[in-house]
């Protein structure tokens, strides 16, 4: 199984990785933090199903999430990949446009 990322997802890591080095001033915690994000992600690729229930999808099985940091990682299990829809803060509400591609 291959992990792949909607653009939606990387334009999200994009902002949260920019956000962490301008607001914080660190860029090199920015990188390693999108480092070990993505790493949290690969463990997908063995095990799909490894993630929990999206909660506000519960009528959606194809919908998981992994929780990394303060951060839901929303994905779909197809077939023949995993696709990561989108990041979000634990705080933020996930908007239906976030469960779709």
């Amino acid at each position: 199984m291959t992990v792949t990322w909607s653009p939606r997802a990387i334009e999200r890591v994009s902002e949260i990785a920019q956000w962490i080095a301008e607001t914080e001033a660190r860029p090199l915690a920015a990188e390693q933090w999108v480092d070990n994000m993505f790493a949290a992600v690969a463990r997908l690729e063995p095990f799909p199903e490894s993630g929990r229930a999206v909660p506000e999808a519960r009528h959606r099985p194809d919908l998981r999430e992994v929780l990394y940091g303060r951060y839901r990682i929303i994905y779909r299990v197809e077939a023949e990949r995993v696709l990561v829809l989108t990041v979000r803060h634990g705080r933020q509400h996930t908007e239906a446009e976030d469960l779709e591609t």
